[in-house]
Protein backbone atom coordinates (compact mmCIF):
# COMPACT_ATOMS: atom_id res chain seq x y z
CA UNK A 1 0.00 0.00 0.00
CA UNK A 2 1.49 3.14 -0.94
CA UNK A 3 0.41 5.34 2.17
CA UNK A 4 1.59 9.01 1.14
CA UNK A 5 3.13 11.37 3.70
CA UNK A 6 1.97 14.55 4.72
CA UNK A 7 -1.19 14.86 2.90
CA UNK A 8 -3.91 12.45 4.37
CA UNK A 9 -6.63 13.85 5.85
CA UNK A 10 -6.82 12.12 8.88
CA UNK A 11 -3.42 13.62 9.98
CA UNK A 12 -3.51 16.76 8.52
CA UNK A 13 -6.43 17.14 11.42
CA UNK A 14 -4.57 16.42 14.08
CA UNK A 15 -1.63 18.79 13.31
CA UNK A 16 -3.84 21.85 12.42
CA UNK A 17 -5.56 21.01 16.42
CA UNK A 18 -2.43 21.84 17.79
CA UNK A 19 -1.18 24.87 15.39
CA UNK A 20 -4.79 26.30 16.18
CA UNK A 21 -3.81 26.44 19.52
CA UNK A 22 -0.31 27.79 18.89
CA UNK A 23 -1.67 30.96 16.81
CA UNK A 24 -4.34 32.49 18.47
CA UNK A 25 -7.43 30.40 17.67
CA UNK A 26 -9.58 28.27 19.84
CA UNK A 27 -10.28 25.12 18.34
CA UNK A 28 -11.33 23.14 21.26
CA UNK A 29 -15.13 22.66 20.16
CA UNK A 30 -13.74 21.07 16.99
CA UNK A 31 -11.30 19.36 18.58
CA UNK A 32 -14.11 17.66 20.59
CA UNK A 33 -15.69 16.54 17.74
CA UNK A 34 -12.90 15.24 15.95
CA UNK A 35 -12.37 12.94 19.18
CA UNK A 36 -15.96 12.18 19.80
CA UNK A 37 -15.73 10.84 16.01
CA UNK A 38 -12.73 8.47 16.46
CA UNK A 39 -10.06 10.66 14.83
CA UNK A 40 -6.81 9.76 15.84
CA UNK A 41 -3.80 12.27 17.13
CA UNK A 42 -1.41 13.21 14.49
CA UNK A 43 1.61 10.70 14.08
CA UNK A 44 4.35 12.08 16.24
CA UNK A 45 7.44 10.98 14.10
CA UNK A 46 6.32 9.69 10.70
CA UNK A 47 4.35 11.44 7.91
CA UNK A 48 1.31 9.54 8.23
CA UNK A 49 -0.17 7.23 10.59
CA UNK A 50 0.14 3.57 9.07
CA UNK A 51 -3.37 2.76 8.04
CA UNK A 52 -5.99 4.93 6.15
CA UNK A 53 -9.08 6.03 8.49
CA UNK A 54 -12.76 5.23 6.80
CA UNK A 55 -14.16 7.33 4.16
CA UNK A 56 -16.23 8.88 6.23
CA UNK A 57 -13.25 9.81 9.07
CA UNK A 58 -11.69 11.19 5.86
CA UNK A 59 -14.67 13.74 4.82
CA UNK A 60 -15.00 14.91 8.44
CA UNK A 61 -11.24 15.44 8.82
CA UNK A 62 -11.47 17.55 5.55
CA UNK A 63 -14.77 19.62 6.54
CA UNK A 64 -12.98 20.40 10.08
CA UNK A 65 -10.05 21.52 8.72
CA UNK A 66 -12.42 24.11 6.53
CA UNK A 67 -14.06 25.08 9.98
CA UNK A 68 -10.59 25.49 11.59
CA UNK A 69 -9.46 27.74 8.81
CA UNK A 70 -12.26 30.04 9.71
CA UNK A 71 -11.91 30.58 13.46
CA UNK A 72 -10.07 34.05 14.22
CA UNK A 73 -6.53 34.33 15.34
CA UNK A 74 -5.97 36.59 18.65
CA UNK A 75 -2.25 36.99 17.44
CA UNK A 76 -2.98 37.83 14.01
CA UNK A 77 -2.65 41.66 14.00
CA UNK A 78 0.93 40.72 16.03
CA UNK A 79 1.44 38.62 13.48
CA UNK A 80 0.68 39.36 9.82
CA UNK A 81 1.82 37.60 6.65
CA UNK A 82 1.40 40.27 4.20
CA UNK A 83 5.12 42.42 3.70
CA UNK A 84 4.04 45.90 4.32
CA UNK A 85 2.65 45.18 7.23
CA UNK A 86 5.23 43.27 8.71
CA UNK A 87 7.40 46.26 7.57
CA UNK A 88 5.03 48.31 9.50
CA UNK A 89 5.52 46.53 12.43
CA UNK A 90 9.17 46.66 12.71
CA UNK A 91 10.67 50.36 13.70
CA UNK A 92 14.06 48.99 13.16
CA UNK A 93 13.44 47.78 9.94
CA UNK A 94 17.05 48.09 7.72
CA UNK A 95 17.26 50.20 5.07
CA UNK A 96 18.30 49.32 1.59
CA UNK A 97 22.38 48.88 0.69
CA UNK A 98 22.95 52.55 -0.55
CA UNK A 99 20.77 54.25 1.94
CA UNK A 100 17.53 53.97 0.23
CA UNK A 101 14.35 52.09 -0.52
CA UNK A 102 11.26 51.23 0.21
CA UNK A 103 10.82 49.42 2.93
CA UNK A 104 8.81 46.42 1.79
CA UNK A 105 11.97 44.98 0.58
CA UNK A 106 10.58 44.32 -3.00
CA UNK A 107 11.79 44.41 -6.43
CA UNK A 108 14.78 43.37 -7.80
CA UNK A 109 16.92 47.15 -7.12
CA UNK A 110 20.69 46.43 -6.48
CA UNK A 111 22.32 48.59 -3.49
CA UNK A 112 25.69 50.01 -3.34
CA UNK A 113 27.34 46.63 -1.12
CA UNK A 114 29.83 44.32 -2.77
CA UNK A 115 28.90 40.76 -3.40
CA UNK A 116 30.92 38.35 -1.22
CA UNK A 117 33.89 37.09 -2.20
CA UNK A 118 33.90 33.35 -3.94
CA UNK A 119 36.09 32.20 -0.85
CA UNK A 120 33.30 33.79 0.92
CA UNK A 121 30.65 31.76 -0.48
CA UNK A 122 32.53 28.83 -0.73
CA UNK A 123 32.61 28.28 2.18
CA UNK A 124 29.20 29.06 3.42
CA UNK A 125 28.28 26.65 1.14
CA UNK A 126 30.55 23.97 2.79
CA UNK A 127 29.18 25.26 6.01
CA UNK A 128 25.78 24.13 4.85
CA UNK A 129 26.84 20.81 3.50
CA UNK A 130 28.96 20.10 6.89
CA UNK A 131 26.31 20.97 9.53
CA UNK A 132 23.87 19.27 7.45
CA UNK A 133 25.74 16.07 7.18
CA UNK A 134 26.69 16.40 11.44
CA UNK A 135 23.06 16.19 11.77
CA UNK A 136 21.26 13.37 8.92
CA UNK A 137 22.25 10.54 11.18
CA UNK A 138 20.28 11.69 14.48
CA UNK A 139 17.07 13.47 12.94
CA UNK A 140 14.21 12.09 14.77
CA UNK A 141 15.98 10.85 17.76
CA UNK A 142 15.39 12.08 20.76
CA UNK A 143 17.69 14.40 22.78
CA UNK A 144 18.60 11.98 25.71
CA UNK A 145 19.77 9.34 22.38
CA UNK A 146 22.03 12.12 20.66
CA UNK A 147 23.68 12.50 24.11
CA UNK A 148 23.95 8.76 25.36
CA UNK A 149 24.79 7.65 21.22
CA UNK A 150 27.71 10.57 20.95
CA UNK A 151 29.09 9.79 24.55
CA UNK A 152 29.28 5.88 23.86
CA UNK A 153 31.17 6.93 20.96
CA UNK A 154 33.33 9.11 23.06
CA UNK A 155 32.33 12.40 21.37
CA UNK A 156 30.27 13.99 23.59
CA UNK A 157 30.79 17.15 24.13
CA UNK A 158 29.77 17.08 20.61
CA UNK A 159 33.28 17.83 18.48
CA UNK A 160 33.11 15.94 14.87
CA UNK A 161 30.82 13.36 12.86
CA UNK A 162 28.41 10.63 14.52
CA UNK A 163 29.79 7.17 14.58
CA UNK A 164 28.84 3.89 14.96
CA UNK A 165 32.37 2.42 16.20
CA UNK A 166 32.50 1.60 19.70
CA UNK A 167 28.41 2.08 20.10
CA UNK A 168 27.19 -1.06 22.02
CA UNK A 169 24.63 -2.92 19.70
CA UNK A 170 21.79 -2.42 22.87
CA UNK A 171 22.15 1.40 22.28
CA UNK A 172 21.96 1.29 18.70
CA UNK A 173 19.03 -0.88 19.25
CA UNK A 174 17.00 1.01 21.36
CA UNK A 175 17.92 4.38 19.20
CA UNK A 176 19.08 3.12 15.83
CA UNK A 177 20.12 6.22 13.30
CA UNK A 178 17.99 7.78 10.93
CA UNK A 179 17.49 5.26 8.40
CA UNK A 180 17.70 7.19 5.61
CA UNK A 181 21.11 8.34 6.34
CA UNK A 182 23.30 6.34 8.32
CA UNK A 183 24.69 4.69 5.30
CA UNK A 184 25.67 8.14 4.12
CA UNK A 185 26.33 10.10 6.91
CA UNK A 186 28.06 8.20 9.70
CA UNK A 187 32.11 9.49 9.55
CA UNK A 188 32.78 5.67 8.60
CA UNK A 189 30.50 5.89 5.67
CA UNK A 190 30.49 9.31 4.57
CA UNK A 191 31.98 9.76 0.75
CA UNK A 192 31.05 12.97 -0.49
CA UNK A 193 27.77 15.09 0.21
CA UNK A 194 24.74 12.83 0.07
CA UNK A 195 21.41 14.40 -1.06
CA UNK A 196 19.33 16.09 1.40
CA UNK A 197 16.53 18.63 1.08
CA UNK A 198 18.61 21.04 2.98
CA UNK A 199 21.27 21.62 0.10
CA UNK A 200 18.25 20.66 -2.62
CA UNK A 201 16.69 23.68 -1.61
CA UNK A 202 19.45 26.04 -1.92
CA UNK A 203 20.25 24.89 -5.73
CA UNK A 204 16.43 25.24 -6.76
CA UNK A 205 16.93 29.24 -5.46
CA UNK A 206 19.99 29.39 -7.12
CA UNK A 207 18.48 28.05 -10.69
CA UNK A 208 15.35 30.69 -9.33
CA UNK A 209 17.97 33.64 -9.66
CA UNK A 210 19.32 32.68 -12.55
CA UNK A 211 16.29 32.14 -14.78
CA UNK A 212 14.11 34.92 -13.23
CA UNK A 213 16.69 37.61 -11.39
CA UNK A 214 15.73 39.06 -7.96
CA UNK A 215 12.77 40.33 -9.36
CA UNK A 216 11.43 37.30 -9.05
CA UNK A 217 7.54 36.57 -7.54
CA UNK A 218 6.35 33.73 -5.90
CA UNK A 219 4.86 32.27 -8.91
CA UNK A 220 8.27 31.93 -10.49
CA UNK A 221 9.44 30.17 -7.25
CA UNK A 222 6.19 27.81 -8.24
CA UNK A 223 7.35 27.36 -11.59
CA UNK A 224 10.91 26.64 -10.81
CA UNK A 225 9.57 23.81 -8.52
CA UNK A 226 7.27 22.44 -10.95
CA UNK A 227 10.08 22.25 -13.59
CA UNK A 228 12.56 21.17 -11.13
CA UNK A 229 11.31 19.83 -7.89
CA UNK A 230 9.71 16.01 -7.88
CA UNK A 231 6.93 15.79 -5.61
CA UNK A 232 8.14 12.73 -3.72
CA UNK A 233 11.30 14.91 -2.74
CA UNK A 234 8.65 17.68 -0.96
CA UNK A 235 7.71 17.55 2.75
CA UNK A 236 5.82 19.03 5.20
CA UNK A 237 4.55 22.48 4.03
CA UNK A 238 6.32 22.16 1.06
CA UNK A 239 4.25 18.66 0.12
CA UNK A 240 0.94 20.54 0.54
CA UNK A 241 1.54 23.37 -1.58
CA UNK A 242 2.58 21.36 -3.95
CA UNK A 243 -0.31 19.31 -4.19
CA UNK A 244 -2.12 22.84 -3.87
CA UNK A 245 -0.58 23.76 -6.92
CA UNK A 246 -1.24 20.78 -8.83
CA UNK A 247 -4.94 21.24 -7.70
CA UNK A 248 -5.46 24.73 -9.30
CA UNK A 249 -4.05 27.09 -6.54
CA UNK A 250 -2.39 30.07 -6.71
CA UNK A 251 -0.13 31.12 -4.15
CA UNK A 252 -0.51 32.68 -1.21
CA UNK A 253 -3.17 30.28 -0.86
CA UNK A 254 -1.03 27.37 -1.42
CA UNK A 255 0.13 27.97 1.52
CA UNK A 256 -2.70 28.08 3.38
CA UNK A 257 -5.16 25.27 2.42
CA UNK A 258 -5.42 22.41 4.49
CA UNK A 259 -1.10 23.29 5.58
CA UNK A 260 -1.33 22.71 9.12
CA UNK A 261 2.77 23.15 8.78
CA UNK A 262 2.62 26.62 7.20
CA UNK A 263 4.79 27.30 10.40
CA UNK A 264 7.26 24.62 10.51
CA UNK A 265 11.12 25.18 8.86
CA UNK A 266 10.87 24.70 5.68
CA UNK A 267 10.88 28.09 4.49
CA UNK A 268 13.59 28.88 6.60
CA UNK A 269 16.00 26.30 4.76
CA UNK A 270 15.36 28.03 1.38
CA UNK A 271 16.44 31.01 3.23
CA UNK A 272 20.42 31.29 2.81
CA UNK A 273 20.33 31.48 -0.75
CA UNK A 274 19.04 35.28 -0.42
CA UNK A 275 21.43 36.11 1.83
CA UNK A 276 24.43 35.31 -0.09
CA UNK A 277 23.30 37.14 -2.65
CA UNK A 278 22.87 40.17 -1.17
CA UNK A 279 25.29 40.72 1.15
CA UNK A 280 25.28 43.91 3.53
CA UNK A 281 21.23 44.17 2.25
CA UNK A 282 19.38 42.38 5.35
CA UNK A 283 16.23 44.62 4.22
CA UNK A 284 16.23 43.10 0.05
CA UNK A 285 17.49 39.32 1.21
CA UNK A 286 14.18 39.28 4.16
CA UNK A 287 11.96 40.60 1.16
CA UNK A 288 13.61 37.53 -1.51
CA UNK A 289 12.85 35.59 1.43
CA UNK A 290 9.19 36.32 1.79
CA UNK A 291 8.58 36.21 -1.72
CA UNK A 292 10.13 32.36 -1.57
CA UNK A 293 8.81 31.43 1.85
CA UNK A 294 4.87 32.56 1.11
CA UNK A 295 4.87 30.02 -1.54
CA UNK A 296 4.27 27.45 1.49
CA UNK A 297 4.11 29.45 4.74
CA UNK A 298 2.22 32.16 7.26
CA UNK A 299 3.29 34.12 9.94
CA UNK A 300 6.50 33.05 11.92
CA UNK A 301 7.37 30.09 9.43
CA UNK A 302 7.79 33.31 7.14
CA UNK A 303 9.35 35.19 10.02
CA UNK A 304 11.91 32.33 10.09
CA UNK A 305 13.14 32.49 6.43
CA UNK A 306 13.06 36.56 6.54
CA UNK A 307 15.29 36.21 9.86
CA UNK A 308 18.08 34.07 8.35
CA UNK A 309 18.26 35.50 5.05
CA UNK A 310 18.79 38.92 7.08
CA UNK A 311 21.23 37.08 9.78
CA UNK A 312 23.34 35.70 6.53
CA UNK A 313 23.01 39.01 4.42
CA UNK A 314 24.67 40.66 7.11
CA UNK A 315 27.34 37.93 7.98
CA UNK A 316 28.34 37.62 4.10
CA UNK A 317 29.94 41.03 4.19
CA UNK A 318 32.79 40.00 6.61
CA UNK A 319 31.98 43.16 8.71
CA UNK A 320 30.16 42.06 11.63
CA UNK A 321 30.31 39.29 14.29
CA UNK A 322 28.09 36.86 15.28
CA UNK A 323 26.08 38.71 17.67
CA UNK A 324 25.68 41.79 15.34
CA UNK A 325 24.14 39.57 12.66
CA UNK A 326 21.69 38.35 14.99
CA UNK A 327 20.49 41.47 16.23
CA UNK A 328 20.36 42.33 12.39
CA UNK A 329 17.97 39.69 11.85
CA UNK A 330 15.69 40.36 14.71
CA UNK A 331 15.01 43.94 13.34
CA UNK A 332 12.87 42.23 10.30
CA UNK A 333 10.88 40.28 12.38
CA UNK A 334 7.43 41.65 14.26
CA UNK A 335 9.05 42.33 17.90
CA UNK A 336 5.92 40.96 19.47
CA UNK A 337 5.39 37.73 17.30
CA UNK A 338 6.34 34.12 18.73
CA UNK A 339 9.71 34.10 16.48
CA UNK A 340 10.59 37.53 18.00
CA UNK A 341 10.25 36.27 21.79
CA UNK A 342 11.80 32.86 21.48
CA UNK A 343 14.68 34.20 19.20
CA UNK A 344 15.53 36.85 22.24
CA UNK A 345 14.88 33.98 25.12
CA UNK A 346 17.05 32.33 23.28
CA UNK A 347 20.01 33.97 23.03
CA UNK A 348 20.07 35.50 26.42
CA UNK A 349 19.74 31.84 27.77
CA UNK A 350 23.25 31.48 25.60
CA UNK A 351 24.77 34.27 27.73
CA UNK A 352 23.25 33.46 30.95
CA UNK A 353 24.68 29.74 31.10
CA UNK A 354 28.29 28.54 30.58
CA UNK A 355 26.98 24.76 29.74
CA UNK A 356 25.24 24.99 26.40
CA UNK A 357 23.84 22.11 27.95
CA UNK A 358 21.49 23.85 30.39
CA UNK A 359 20.85 26.22 27.59
CA UNK A 360 19.18 23.33 25.58
CA UNK A 361 17.28 21.64 28.43
CA UNK A 362 15.52 25.02 29.03
CA UNK A 363 14.72 25.23 25.43
CA UNK A 364 13.26 21.64 25.44
CA UNK A 365 11.57 22.31 29.04
CA UNK A 366 9.34 25.56 27.33
CA UNK A 367 8.76 24.05 23.32
CA UNK A 368 8.79 20.05 23.80
CA UNK A 369 5.47 19.66 24.92
CA UNK A 370 3.73 21.96 22.53
CA UNK A 371 5.73 22.19 19.18
CA UNK A 372 6.18 19.47 16.93
CA UNK A 373 10.04 19.27 16.41
CA UNK A 374 9.78 20.80 12.97
CA UNK A 375 8.30 23.49 13.98
CA UNK A 376 10.33 26.72 13.09
CA UNK A 377 10.01 28.57 16.44
CA UNK A 378 11.85 26.25 18.74
CA UNK A 379 14.40 25.17 15.85
CA UNK A 380 15.06 29.01 15.04
CA UNK A 381 15.77 29.96 19.24
CA UNK A 382 18.26 26.93 19.06
CA UNK A 383 20.26 28.16 15.94
CA UNK A 384 20.13 31.50 17.20
CA UNK A 385 21.34 30.12 20.79
CA UNK A 386 23.88 28.04 19.00
CA UNK A 387 25.51 31.04 17.23
CA UNK A 388 25.45 33.16 20.23
CA UNK A 389 26.54 30.63 22.55
CA UNK A 390 29.58 29.73 20.19
CA UNK A 391 30.52 33.23 19.42
CA UNK A 392 30.33 32.49 15.69
CA UNK A 393 32.98 29.56 15.98
CA UNK A 394 32.67 27.62 13.37
CA UNK A 395 32.66 23.67 15.24
CA UNK A 396 31.52 25.38 18.10
CA UNK A 397 28.27 26.52 16.33
CA UNK A 398 27.67 23.44 14.44
CA UNK A 399 28.33 21.03 17.25
CA UNK A 400 25.65 23.48 18.90
CA UNK A 401 23.27 23.64 16.89
CA UNK A 402 22.96 19.82 16.39
CA UNK A 403 23.44 18.34 19.80
CA UNK A 404 20.27 20.28 20.83
CA UNK A 405 18.50 18.25 19.03
CA UNK A 406 15.08 18.42 16.78
CA UNK A 407 15.24 19.02 13.07
CA UNK A 408 19.43 18.32 13.78
CA UNK A 409 20.39 18.54 9.84
CA UNK A 410 18.28 21.84 8.93
CA UNK A 411 19.37 23.45 12.11
CA UNK A 412 23.69 22.22 12.06
CA UNK A 413 23.24 23.60 8.32
CA UNK A 414 22.00 26.96 8.94
CA UNK A 415 24.20 27.68 11.97
CA UNK A 416 27.25 25.97 9.42
CA UNK A 417 26.27 28.55 6.43
CA UNK A 418 26.43 31.53 9.18
CA UNK A 419 29.59 30.60 11.04
CA UNK A 420 31.03 29.84 7.83
CA UNK A 421 30.31 33.00 6.44
CA UNK A 422 32.38 34.80 9.27
CA UNK A 423 34.87 32.39 9.39
CA UNK A 424 35.99 33.93 5.91
CA UNK A 425 37.38 31.19 3.12
CA UNK A 426 37.48 27.14 2.95
CA UNK A 427 40.55 27.16 4.32
CA UNK A 428 39.75 28.89 7.98
CA UNK A 429 36.88 25.54 7.60
CA UNK A 430 38.68 22.32 9.53
CA UNK A 431 39.91 19.32 7.02
CA UNK A 432 37.98 16.76 9.36
CA UNK A 433 34.72 18.41 8.75
CA UNK A 434 35.54 19.49 4.62
CA UNK A 435 37.59 16.49 3.23
CA UNK A 436 34.97 14.06 3.65
CA UNK A 437 33.04 15.64 1.15
CA UNK A 438 35.01 15.55 -1.60
CA UNK A 439 33.89 18.96 -2.81
CA UNK A 440 30.98 16.86 -4.55
CA UNK A 441 27.39 17.07 -3.98
CA UNK A 442 24.64 14.61 -4.57
CA UNK A 443 21.11 15.93 -5.60
CA UNK A 444 18.79 15.28 -8.20
CA UNK A 445 17.98 19.13 -8.60
CA UNK A 446 19.09 20.29 -12.56
CA UNK A 447 22.09 19.52 -13.31
CA UNK A 448 23.86 19.93 -10.37
CA UNK A 449 24.46 16.33 -8.89
CA UNK A 450 28.17 15.56 -8.53
CA UNK A 451 29.34 19.73 -8.62
CA UNK A 452 31.98 21.14 -6.68
CA UNK A 453 31.39 23.31 -3.81
CA UNK A 454 33.73 25.80 -5.42
CA UNK A 455 31.43 25.66 -8.64
CA UNK A 456 28.50 26.69 -6.48
CA UNK A 457 30.33 29.42 -4.94
CA UNK A 458 30.87 30.85 -8.58
CA UNK A 459 27.45 30.21 -9.73
CA UNK A 460 26.06 31.88 -6.64
CA UNK A 461 28.98 35.02 -6.67
CA UNK A 462 27.59 35.44 -10.53
CA UNK A 463 24.06 36.01 -9.27
CA UNK A 464 25.36 38.15 -5.98
CA UNK A 465 27.35 40.58 -9.07
CA UNK A 466 24.00 41.06 -11.41
CA UNK A 467 22.30 44.31 -11.50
Amino acid sequence: MLRLTWVQPEDLIGHELRQASLDGREPSAVAARWRAAGGPEAPLAAGASPTPASPWLRLLATDLLDELSGLPSALADAEPTDLRTITSLCPDWPRTAGGGGARDGAGGRRGSSRPASPARLEAAWLGRAVGCLLGKPVEKLPLTAIRELARAAGNWPLATYFTARGVPRDLLTRHPWNRRSASTSLAENIDGMPEDDDLDHALLVLLLLQRHGRAFTTTDVARVWLDELPAGRTFTAERVAYRNLLGGLEPPLTARHHNPFREWIGALIRADVHGWTNPGDPAAAAGQAHRDATLTHTANGVYAAMFTAAVIATAATGDHDVHACLRTGLTVVPPRSRLARAVRQAIELAYAHADFTTVVDHLHETYAATHHWVHAIPNTALIAAALTHADGDFTGSVCRAVSGGWDTDSNGATAGSVAGLLAGSPHALPERWTAPLKNRLATSVGDFNGTGFDTLAHLTHLEASRP
